[in-house]
């Protein structure tokens, strides 16, 4: 929140620990003449937008014995905007501060210290430092006999802690209507002895303009092709049921976000035909839903789905949602996830992005396969069917970390690929997207400290990241870490990297669960815990859930790493809770259970 410019003896942040924020008090400040300062920037370091700033502050003659009632703030002024804006900082013990000189004890809560993504830096949006001019200065609030002093300096000369005395990163903020590029400046300003930060805008445009997402560059569909979509789709479809009967040996492979059959959808398939079973098989993929599909594609995957015995879907495939299913026909969801992590489907109805109350969504499936019976009830809640369609037979795609020859095949042949991971440790970065959709989903990379990671790591290690599919932004790797971070976020198969990763880190993302049945080790960097809890929601309880540690800053991960720290006493009971078979042999049961079995 920005606030106009005004007397800072009259209104100023009281011990805000937002990030950013604008005056929460009106009350009347004292000052009591004018206090000798003694301050001193010992450490200032820049990761991205990310400023990470550590000193003290003390009026002399005044003890600080307690941190109850000292606040220190960095205030950032953009004179000709007529704007403060106020940055708590963290109160620190002055024997935990790096000092030249000693300190008088009296002063023993003179430290401070502060992580500030001005990336994310406003109040009210999350979005980065608005367009301006910002002199930084640092201010010391405290209370003394009920009286409220005040005293504000500049944090003199920061050359020392930039390379060529100059600092320039990009900032940016990605919502459905909102995409917003940045640079960032940051100089030293001789006039005001204090720190100079330039927010300069580069780029801004209206994502919710587009037809799909920037990635698809796909063209808003005409009215006809809307109607032959939705309407006449439909209408294909009864016509078919009316005039056509279930054909017994047709089975459809069909999925909206794949150009070609593969994750649970292939597993089933090859199990099926290593038993040579003469099947009429049908496919229809497409590589994502704003994809326009031909006419005759809709009318055919209107046959399909009335006159299959069994249709097989991977994921959410809105055009088949409004669908009666006839009595002699399945419709089985085979899901791509593994386990329950985040609420999904009506698990979240009422919470942004979650379904409508009458959407048709999920709610025509005959069937479901999960990975355990102690999720069923929760599929059951997320697709809103029955708990008895839910089958707990264990979740195909992941058959592939129980065969052996299949992993030393694989292994071998990621090798040959990529060399420059052999003879290393392999981590495996593979967070979820932030965001509600395809038109915002980013993940903020800033909050890795890339040189601190290269620094302590790159002697055992080799860093890969896999973000989703769907992310916005990329991942750009400063060339003196080239030879220890690699971006893999285009490898198609994650499970196959699986096979190769000494240790994962993720999030929120349910590649823990199959990670699991690997019995490897993983760390949970979850950085915006809180804020994501609060507005996602889980179906456990998050800090008990995890098989692994939560960390929240590169210097906990680093640490845990190095101590080779990683809670795998937890690995165990999370695996056995969230897959009742672990055999490998999951897609042979879909077949036995599901489709031969249905078959008598």
């Amino acid at each position: 929140m920005l606030k106009k410019k005004v007397d800072k003896t009259v209104n100023n942040s009281l011990g805000n620990n937002d990030l950013m924020s604008g005056p929460s008090s009106s009350l009347s400040v004292t000052i009591e003449g004018d206090y000798e300062i003694d301050y001193q920037i010992t450490n200032m370091k820049w990761n991205g937008a990310t400023l990470t700033i550590e000193g003290f502050i003390y009026m002399k003659t005044i003890p600080l014995l307690k941190n109850l009632y000292v606040t220190k703030r960095l205030v950032l002024i953009d004179s000709k905007e007529n704007q403060e804006l106020f940055i708590t900082l963290e109160d620190k013990m002055i024997s935990e501060i790096k000092l030249v000189n000693a300190i008088d004890n009296i002063y023993k809560w003179a430290g401070f210290t502060g992580v500030i993504n001005l990336a994310r830096v406003t109040y009210d949006k999350n979005m980065p430092l608005p367009v301006g001019k910002y002199n930084v200065f640092l201010e010391i609030e405290l209370f003394k006999n009920k009286k409220r002093i005040l005293q504000r300096v500049p944090l003199s000369d920061i050359r020392p802690f930039l390379k060529n005395d100059f600092y320039s990163t990009k900032m940016e903020y990605f919502s459905a209507k909102s995409q917003l590029l940045y640079n960032l400046m940051v100089t030293y300003d001789i006039s005001t002895k204090s720190m100079l930060l330039e927010s300069s805008k580069l780029k801004d445009f209206n994502p919710s303009s587009l037809y799909g997402d920037i990635k698809n560059k796909t063209k808003r569909p005409g009215l006809i092709y809307r109607f032959m979509r939705t309407r006449m789709f439909i209408f294909f479809y009864y016509l078919f049921v009316i005039f056509l009967p279930v054909k017994k040996d047709r089975i459809l492979f069909a999925s909206d976000s794949r150009e070609e059959i593969g994750g649970n959808l292939l597993f089933v398939y090859e199990a099926m035909q290593r038993r040579n079973l003469q099947y009429d098989y049908k496919f229809m993929f497409k590589e994502n839903s704003f994809v326009k599909k031909s006419f005759s594609e809709i009318i055919r995957l209107a046959n399909y789905v009335a006159t299959s015995r069994i249709t097989f879907l991977e994921e959410n495939y809105p055009m088949i949602s409004p669908l009666k299913i006839r009595k002699d026909a399945e419709l089985i969801q085979l899901w791509h996830g593994a386990g329950a992590f985040k609420k999904f489907g009506y698990s979240r109805i009422g919470q942004p992005g979650g379904p409508k109350i009458d959407s048709k969504d999920h709610r025509n499936y005959t069937k479901a396969v999960v990975s355990s019976k102690n999720v069923a009830a929760l599929y059951a809640e997320g697709f809103d069917i029955n708990e008895e369609n839910i089958y707990p037979l264990g979740i195909p795609r992941t058959d592939v970390f129980f065969d052996e020859s299949y992993k030393s095949e694989k292994t071998q042949e990621i090798y040959e690929e990529y060399p420059f991971l052999k003879g290393k440790k392999v981590i495996l970065f593979a967070p979820t997207f932030r965001g509600r959709g395809r038109k915002e989903a980013h993940y903020p990379i800033e909050n890795l400290d890339f040189d601190k990671m290269y620094k302590n790591l790159k002697d055992e290690f080799v860093f890969i990241f896999k973000l989703h599919f769907i992310n916005l932004n990329k991942v750009t790797i400063p060339y003196p870490y080239a030879d220890f971070f690699y971006d893999f976020t285009n490898y198609r198969e994650v499970n196959d990297l699986l096979l190769i990763t000494d240790l994962l880190i993720t999030d929120y993302s349910s590649i823990c669960f199959e990670y699991s049945l690997l019995n490897k080790p993983m760390l949970f960097f979850a950085h915006d815990v809180e804020e994501y809890i609060s507005k996602r929601g889980f179906y456990f309880e998050y800090q008990s859930f995890i098989p692994g540690h939560l960390v929240k800053t590169t210097d906990e991960l680093i640490e845990k790493i190095m101590n080779k720290d990683f809670g795998e006493e937890k690995i165990k009971p999370f695996r056995d809770y969230f897959f009742d078979y672990q055999d490998g042999k999951a897609s042979e049961r879909v077949v036995d259970q599901l489709v031969l079995n249905s078959n008598s």
